[in-house]
């Protein structure tokens, strides 16, 4: 598997984290896991799309043009066949801009969440347009593509005080309060809880908790100290509460995710997707 993120292109700079593909010409067909990271995406396959697990109804193939809304636990994938896909990363302020989600009679991003939705039934021409756009050479991201979504997105403001806010929130790794960061923000706490759950997608307790457990996850990954220590200094109570959080995120318990994460750098593709979207990038098989 070969997972690359690469820097928005200056267009899109404004609403886009980043553009990333994810190729795999023979993948194992296993389950894989995402973790979610408060941030919306566009997704485009380019190959065989892949299958996601819903509770409600079991395995499910994916269209070919997604938008995988605001998620609160891991997501669960398996390949069919080939892998070629690619990803556009909304900044998390951002969220609600590509479908203007809350205005007119469009649902709230909220309603959407925990949801992977067909753009095909959002918008149908925008759907055919970005399919259209992206090339099928070692390089997809074309300039048609690009213009698409820059004539899109730019289309939606994006409010400065909800940016500064996610900034703040990111910077702390989740640990800054809701009263504490409508003061940083100077908005009142209302304001700042309905502004930022309408642009976002997540209310801003539950976007803090996303980066808190991104946090320990990367901690997980790379450190070697006490699992009680990471437990405190990511913010937790105690071990046990860290526990309690991570296991109903991922799925796994902070010491049975550091193993899984460790044995995917000696080659265990159980946890590579995971591993490769928390890294920015792959490991080389």
């Amino acid at each position: 598997m070969e997972y690359r993120e690469h820097e928005a292109p200056a267009a899109l700079r404004r609403h886009v984290h980043c553009v990333w593909r994810l190729r795999d010409p023979a993948p194992s067909g296993a389950l894989q896991t995402v973790y979610p990271d408060g941030r919306c995406e566009l997704i485009v396959h380019l190959a065989e799309p892949m299958q996601i697990q819903s509770a409600a109804h079991g395995w499910q193939t994916q269209s070919r043009c997604l938008f995988a809304a605001q998620a609160r636990s891991a997501i669960r994938l398996r390949a069919t066949g080939a892998l070629d896909c690619v990803g556009v990363r909304l900044r998390p302020e951002a969220g609600a801009a590509l479908f203007n989600a809350g205005v007119g009679s469009q649902p709230p991003l909220v309603a959407w969440i925990d949801q992977v939705l067909d753009v095909q039934r959002l918008d149908a021409p925008f759907a055919a347009a970005l399919i259209a756009g992206l090339g099928h050479a070692d390089d997809p991201i074309t300039p048609a593509f690009i213009g698409l979504l820059a004539e899109r997105l730019n289309a939606c403001p994006i409010d400065a005080r909800i940016a500064a806010a996610v900034a703040a929130l990111d910077r702390a790794g989740g640990n800054l309060t809701p009263r504490a960061l409508a003061a940083s923000v100077g908005m009142g706490m209302r304001s700042l809880q309905g502004c930022f759950a309408a642009a976002v997608g997540l209310t801003v307790k539950e976007y803090a908790l996303v980066q808190r457990l991104q946090a320990t996850i990367r901690q997980l990954d790379g450190g070697t100290g006490a699992l009680a220590d990471t437990a405190i200094e990511m913010g937790f109570a105690d071990q046990a509460h860290a526990t309690r959080a991570v296991r109903a995120f991922a799925g796994l318990t902070p010491a049975r995710l550091r193993s899984a994460l460790r044995a995917q750098r000696d080659g265990d593709q159980t946890l590579a997707m995971a591993a490769a979207f928390v890294r920015g990038e792959s490991m080389p098989r």
